[in-house]
């Protein structure tokens, strides 16, 4: 894993872990969002391993679609967690709508599953 590699994955665990802890505070959207930051940085870790960087969400989310899961190197639900995981991110961040506590709850899973994924495929 490189050094850039590394930070990624040091960055989702931190959000992982900020968001179980704002979850046990009742603050479902911002824990919804930096569940979605954990799996959208292990994402840019795994890209990085092909040689791939990029600036947008949907680039990173698009460029894991296709040389993961599309090409079975992942369970496609991988993919489908972080696109779920935009959306609730972006209600939670530009709505008024709000996100419940098993909306959260069920981020911080994928995103846990996400780890796990991103642990075996880097092999740390």
């Amino acid at each position: 894993m490189t050094p850039e590699q590394h930070g990624l994955v040091e960055k989702a665990k931190a959000s992982l872990d900020a968001a179980r802890l704002l979850h046990t505070h009742s603050q479902y959207a911002f824990a919804a969002a930096r569940a979605y930051y954990a799996m959208l940085y292990l994402a840019e870790a795994l890209l990085l391993g092909e040689g791939l960087s990029f600036s947008k969400h949907s680039a990173v989310l698009a460029a894991f679609g296709e040389h993961f899961a599309k090409t079975g190197r992942v369970p496609p639900e991988f993919h489908r967690y972080l696109i779920r995981g935009l959306e609730v991110r972006q209600l939670a961040d530009y709505s008024t709508m709000p996100v419940s506590e098993g909306d959260a709850a069920e981020q911080i899973r994928r995103a846990e599953k996400f780890m796990g994924l991103a642990k075996e495929v880097l092999g740390w």
